[in-house]
């Protein structure tokens, strides 16, 4: 994975030199609709934000369970596009996406993806790349089609990312005992371990995007 993404943003850094033909930018809006994981059960407030949030017995209770069901958030953002190799028909695409999810639900939750892609001259798209959220990096693919009002571009985009295993490893944790002897007097502490190491797999969940954007053609 790490092989591919870093050809990806290698051939983008190449490709970024030579788009001079036309360059877009936008505002972007949409939902995305998230597969049962840990970011669904984030958006449904089943698990807190942070697994020892909240109460002190939380560590022990959230055992990596996400829950049966997925959630849908709201998408707001900005792309910004270079075209370059146009050959009438079929043009090729290096995209920049930031986007901003989940605030309608109180979470701020960033994303950033490079795509690189083809569009013909009717307006459909196919691109794919690296994407960078809170939960790691994936690979993202996107279709889509622009349609055309005068100088108004209004891209309609369908992207999908998808679901990764994540493992999280926490540390031990103790509790100091005082002992004391027959006399009462102070002998020292005993260290007992109150919650033994653990680790924690589960999935992150597949994200499926739609997206609607508008930017003025030359």
């Amino acid at each position: 994975m790490k092989k591919i993404i870093t050809i990806v943003l290698l051939c983008v850094s190449i490709l970024s030199v030579d788009a001079q033909v036309d360059k877009l930018a936008g505002p972007r809006v949409g939902i995305t609709m998230v597969q049962a994981g840990s970011l669904a059960s984030l958006l449904r407030k089943d698990v807190p934000f942070f697994p020892d949030d909240g109460e002190p017995s939380i560590r022990g209770e959230w055992s990596g369970s996400t829950g049966k069901y997925g959630a849908i958030m709201s998408q707001y953002g900005w792309q910004w596009e270079s075209r370059f190799l146009d050959g009438g028909d079929v043009v090729g695409l290096v995209e920049w996406i930031a986007l901003v999810g989940g605030m309608e639900k109180g979470f701020f939750l960033p994303s950033v993806s490079s795509m690189v892609g083809l569009r013909t001259a009717s307006g459909f798209e196919l691109a794919a790349g690296p994407n960078l959220s809170l939960g790691g990096i994936a690979m993202v693919i996107g279709i889509g089609k622009t349609l055309k009002f005068g100088k108004l571009n209004v891209p309609v985009n369908i992207a999908y990312v998808p679901s990764m295993n994540k493992t999280y490893d926490y540390d031990a944790e103790y509790e100091y005992i005082a002992e004391y002897d027959e006399n009462g007097d102070y002998m020292g502490s005993l260290e007992v371990e109150t919650s033994p190491k653990y680790s924690v797999t589960h999935p992150t969940g597949a994200r499926i995007s739609v997206m609607v954007g508008f930017n003025l053609g030359k």
